[in-house]
């Protein structure tokens, strides 16, 4: 069984992203990794060709004139994928800013060689948390996504959808996938404020035109992480390659998880959710077998 990764980058540096620690948490499970490294303002693609030589660093080109739902990021990533060589049985697709648990290692493994042979599973199927404003918070509101794709076969008709949350399979079909008992740790809620309000101003443009981020996102220095409808405490542990960065954060961020600021539509959802195990309306970009 061999397996590739693959991964896109830009300004890892200037919006201070957890690549490096993305990329080290991904290392073990691949035979492989190609990272697609856009023009940058700064040293991202040096900072790339420091981590490992298992790495094959790509250049590219963003195209920024395509503002309508991101869909610049899910070009990147198919760009990314499509240089993945035929003899790859599967492949493990990290954004810039989510981390995998070296507690999941086994079970990753387990889960490619169990499906690896069956044809009817394009992919496998990863929880998330979504940690917010530190490392020490969850953000919990069913507007999160719960869970997504995160390992396909190295079948180039699939594709990445809308803004690469996800994939899907030419021409338009959700892949079908399995669940495995993996965590995402998707930190990309979690930067000192002035790196967050930067990462926000800019990033916007990725989805809006000009007039509507300087209509929508606020100018200033710091981003407010105070503006959120609900978090709970984390009290597990984070992967072992996030703990350098965890120890020197350089900002404080408090939050009183008893207040909820979630709309009634919202509390409703997640009381039927409580009672049912169903959560109305919940976004599955997937077919789970």
């Amino acid at each position: 069984m061999k397996v590739c990764g693959f991964t896109i980058i830009r300004n890892a540096e200037k919006y201070d992203y957890p690549v490096v620690e993305s990329i080290n948490s991904l290392l073990p499970l691949v035979d492989h990794l190609i990272v697609l490294v856009g023009e940058s303002e700064d040293n991202t693609k040096a900072i790339i060709e420091s981590i490992s030589p298992r790495i094959q660093v790509v250049d590219s080109v963003w195209d920024d004139s395509l503002r309508e739902g991101g869909r610049v990021l899910a070009l990147e990533t198919d760009k990314a994928f499509q240089l993945i060589p035929p003899d790859y049985d599967w492949t493990i697709y990290l954004q810039a800013d989510e981390v995998i648990h070296e507690q999941d290692y086994d079970t990753i493994r387990q889960g490619m060689k169990k499906y690896q042979s069956d044809p009817s599973i394009d992919g496998l199927l990863f929880d998330y948390n979504h940690f917010y404003g530190s490392y020490d918070y969850l953000a919990t509101s069913s507007k999160w996504y719960r869970k997504e794709i995160r390992i396909i076969k190295n079948n180039k008709n699939i594709f990445s959808y809308k803004d690469a949350q996800g994939f899907r399979k030419k021409p338009n079909m959700k892949l079908t996938v399995t669940k495995i008992e993996a965590t995402i740790y998707h930190y990309g809620w979690v930067k000192p404020p002035s790196k967050m309000q930067a990462k926000q101003e800019n990033f916007n443009k990725l989805w809006h035109n000009d007039d509507w981020v300087d209509a929508n996102v606020a100018k200033k220095a710091e981003f407010d992480y105070s503006d959120v409808d609900q978090l709970t405490l984390f009290t597990s542990d984070h992967p072992k390659s996030m703990l350098n960065r965890i120890t020197s954060k350089n900002w404080k961020f408090d939050h009183d998880i008893t207040k909820d600021r979630s709309t009634m539509k919202e509390k409703v959802r997640r009381f039927i959710e409580k009672m049912t195990g169903w959560l109305p309306g919940e976004y599955k970009n997937y077919r789970l077998k």
